[in-house]
């Protein structure tokens, strides 16, 4: 019930933000946090986490208002339109939980608040269903991920290791800059559209693209594409993996995208 009552009220906060209508998306996910993930969140434990993100497309939560956001009785909200206890229960019923909630949000796109809790693995003494695996594309190419939320970019990272790929990883786009400039060989720029840092993926993949253009790239956002093209993030009809994604989805994308024509 405490899980329901904090997904309705991310739901019910992200129709406030629409006030002239958008899109609301409920998307789950696995993620992994290892001990560097642990070192960044002291209060969070290395493991297996169940991720529960709910996107708005409104006008995105000021910064002023992200700091204070989990404030008992903070609210934006005419007087008794809201009792700014909704995202503080959140918050509460996630560390209950021994999780951890995150919100990003950006200027004119939206808000994505991601929930993650420790993931439990129920052992049944019934015989294994036959599942038809799924067949699963590998490779060896180098790989750069940029990725500013740190769980996200973990298992990312875990994902394409145990895929046979070498990985080097950044958390924006300043620092995945610098790392282009010093590594000697880079297959394929793998980057989040939306983050912080004043560079964006779509920036990002065009800077990189002049120093090396023989590089390919593949972008992942958990906004809609729609609105990315609509903001200017992104061009309409180009290569994205939405998140959340699997591994199988990131394997395949990867591999189309290697496999791609260098752009002129």
């Amino acid at each position: 019930m405490q899980l329901e009552s904090a997904i309705l009220n991310l739901a019910l906060n992200a129709q406030d933000a629409m006030v002239s209508g958008g899109r609301l998306t409920i998307s789950t996910a696995n993620a992994s946090l290892d001990v560097g993930d642990h070192n960044t969140h002291p209060d969070v434990g290395p493991g297996e986490y169940i991720v529960i993100a709910v996107t708005d497309t409104g006008s995105g939560m000021p910064r002023r208002v992200l700091e204070r956001a989990f404030e008992p009785f903070f609210t934006t909200k005419e007087v008794g339109k809201g009792s700014g206890l909704g995202l503080s229960m959140v918050y509460g019923f996630v560390k209950q939980s021994n999780g951890h909630v995150t919100i990003y949000r950006e200027p004119g796109l939206g808000t994505t608040v991601r929930i993650y809790l420790p993931a439990v693995l129920a052992k049944t003494q019934s015989a294994p269903l036959a599942v038809e695996k799924e067949v699963v594309q590998s490779g060896s190419e180098t790989v750069l991920v940029v990725e500013d939320d740190p769980f996200v970019r973990s298992y990312a990272v875990m994902s394409l290791e145990s895929l046979g790929y070498r990985v080097i990883s950044a958390v924006d786009g300043k620092e995945a800059l610098q790392t282009l400039a010093a590594a000697p060989h880079i297959d394929l720029l793998f980057t989040d559209v939306v983050m912080p840092g004043g560079v964006n993926g779509w920036e990002l993949a065009g800077l990189a693209r002049k120093a090396r253009p023989e590089m390919r790239v593949l972008l992942t956002s958990g906004y809609a594409l729609e609105t990315l093209a609509a903001n200017g993030h992104v061009q309409q009809g180009a290569p994205i993996l939405e998140k959340p994604y699997r591994k199988a989805e990131l394997a395949r994308l990867v591999r189309e995208a290697l496999a791609a024509a260098v752009p002129v």
